[in-house]
């Protein structure tokens, strides 16, 4: 199995004119150590007009500058939304090509369709076709990664002549493909599509295993015919993260971070009131998290076998991998027996600190990790081998790049 970080560049309030230039860069140096330590993955968000739950709204920018601070850990967007009103599907292609050629080959790309109000409404994207829009664009702009040159498009969204797009992307035909889920219909939706599925729910190793089972009996079937031109069979799934020798320490440090996680996206996305510039949420958060479902009390219960949420008198909360080394480990391999490909911890979340943050990922990579790493790339190869028939018919099934003829070029290049 492997590992991956994720950020939100979440930023609770009360700001400071220091606050954000203090964030990104801690983050850069979580991630250069990440690197370091062997973990395998950094994934960054793509938000816009989020307060306090995501100040991550140009990850090209901050992926750019990890590249030059890393070099070997995968730099994955996690997402980049695709309503070409929020993104047009041009400008994404040569922001993923670039990004993949200044960091040698290191791409994921993970694409999605956006689902906040703030987000949708504040670039006037359509919520009853935004998945129209985001099948259209990933159509198009995995054409345009490998199309020299791009073809045009017709589509009902999506409009573009023509064109030379560049520059292409060292990874051959393009990065691995991924997509947000967080529902199982949107974890089989990839698998009908060849693309890993980044499940941002924090799902209990029993649940994951339905999906896993059906994820890979997708791909392995007809109904799977890629978006792209070429199947990237794996699925993930988050979890809040922070590791310490001592059980209450992990929780000190880690669980009210982890809550305000939870909640702040439940804020954005589900039930939160909000005037614009002026609505606290750490403070909203701090009232009312009992009631939706973020009770300090009954996930921080220690001597406890970990999930991702701990349950008391049948109400559970989140917890996540939140522990010792040892509760880590038993909780990754449950989830490494039912056939999760990677785990993303979430550990910068809320006010959790910089410093610990560091010493949870070196505990982490020393005393956890290894016995997984040991493993990873027999289970990779394994797979591979075992669904390389089906991803060679499910490939063959895919409408192929197309070639522009010449007498459709001259007359691009004459302004016709």
């Amino acid at each position: 199995m492997r590992f991956g970080i994720f950020y939100e560049h979440q930023l609770p309030r009360p700001w400071q004119p220091e606050s954000e230039h203090t964030l990104f860069k801690d983050a850069l140096d979580q991630i250069e150590l990440a690197d370091r330590l062997g973990i395998d993955y950094v994934w960054e968000v793509e938000h816009h007009f989020l307060e306090e739950y995501s100040h991550s709204s140009a990850p090209e920018v901050f992926l750019a500058a990890a590249s030059q601070r890393t070099s070997r850990i995968r730099l994955g967007h996690g997402i980049v939304p695709l309503p070409p009103n929020i993104n047009h599907t041009a400008r994404v292609a040569e922001r993923i090509a670039t990004l993949d050629l200044v960091s040698d080959g290191r791409v994921d790309f993970g694409t999605g369709e956006s689902t906040s109000e703030a987000e949708l409404a504040g670039f006037r994207v359509d919520r009853a076709t935004k998945r129209e829009q985001w099948d259209e664009a990933l159509d198009a702009v995995t054409r345009m990664f490998v199309e020299s040159p791009f073809g045009g498009y017709q589509g009902k969204h999506l409009e573009m002549p023509v064109r030379e797009v560049l520059p292409k992307p060292l990874q051959k035909p393009h990065p691995p493909l991924w997509v947000a889920c967080s529902r199982r219909d949107t974890i089989h939706l990839a698998a009908t599509k060849g693309i890993g599925a980044l499940s941002f729910s924090f799902v209990e190793p029993d649940e994951a295993r339905t999906w896993v089972n059906d994820y890979y009996d997708t791909i392995a079937s007809e109904a799977c015919v890629p978006g792209g031109f070429a199947v990237n069979p794996n699925l993930a799934v988050v979890l809040p993260m922070m590791c310490h020798p001592d059980e209450m320490t992990a929780i000190e440090r880690g669980l009210d971070g982890a809550h305000f996680f939870g909640y702040s996206l439940g804020h954005w996305y589900a039930f939160g009131e909000h005037t614009l510039g002026r609505t606290s949420v750490y403070d909203e958060f701090e009232k009312n998290r009992d009631a939706f479902g973020f009770r300090r009390q009954t996930a921080a219960q220690t001597g406890q076998v970990l999930g991702a949420k701990l349950f008391e008198k049948g109400v559970g909360a989140l917890r996540g991998a939140i522990g010792t080394p040892d509760q880590v480990r038993d909780l990754l391999r449950s989830y490494e027996e039912v056939g999760v490909d990677q785990v993303i911890f979430v550990s910068q979340t809320g006010n959790t600190r910089h410093e610990h943050i560091c010493e949870s990922l070196e505990l982490f990579a020393r005393e956890v990790m290894p016995e997984f790493a040991e493993r990873a790339d027999e289970r990779d190869n394994a797979k591979l081998d075992r669904l390389a028939p089906a991803m060679e018919a499910a490939l063959a099934r895919r409408e192929p790049a197309r070639e522009v003829p010449d007498t459709v070029l001259k007359n691009v290049f004459m302004g016709s």
